[in-house]
């Protein structure tokens, strides 16, 4: 029988990685990911994810969608025609699936998140 997924009583490692250098724009900041879940079809992750200041270019895969909620710190996304929305504790947002734009993070910033990716 599968059970509920309580945050607070995991500790998964953390996975560490950087924005690719061809989508960076500036800084080179470290990105960790502490994955909570996945399901057992793999379309759906859940976790935390925190990043230091930095920006970078980003392009969502059709049938790809994520939610997330902001605990701590800033964050600005830019979507190709330039319209900006902001985000910091309390803000959620969800960044649909084609969206191409740039993720800014303005201050150290922790998110609660959830990624749904429908299979072909």
């Amino acid at each position: 029988m599968p059970a509920i997924t309580d945050f607070s009583a995991q500790a998964p490692l953390p996975e560490y990685d950087h924005p690719r250098e061809e989508r960076r724009l500036d800084g080179n900041p470290t990105r960790t990911t502490w994955n909570h879940f996945t399901s057992a079809s793999g379309e759906m992750a859940a976790g935390i994810w925190a990043c230091e200041v930095g920006s970078w270019r980003i392009a969502f895969a059709e049938g790809k969608d994520e939610f997330f909620f902001v605990t701590e710190g800033r964050c600005r996304l830019v979507d190709e025609s330039g319209h900006a929305v902001e985000a910091g504790p309390g803000s959620a947002l969800v960044i649909p699936a084609g969206f191409r734009g740039v993720f800014e993070v303005v201050e150290p910033i922790r998110k609660h998140y959830v990624i749904v990716e429908r299979k072909a």
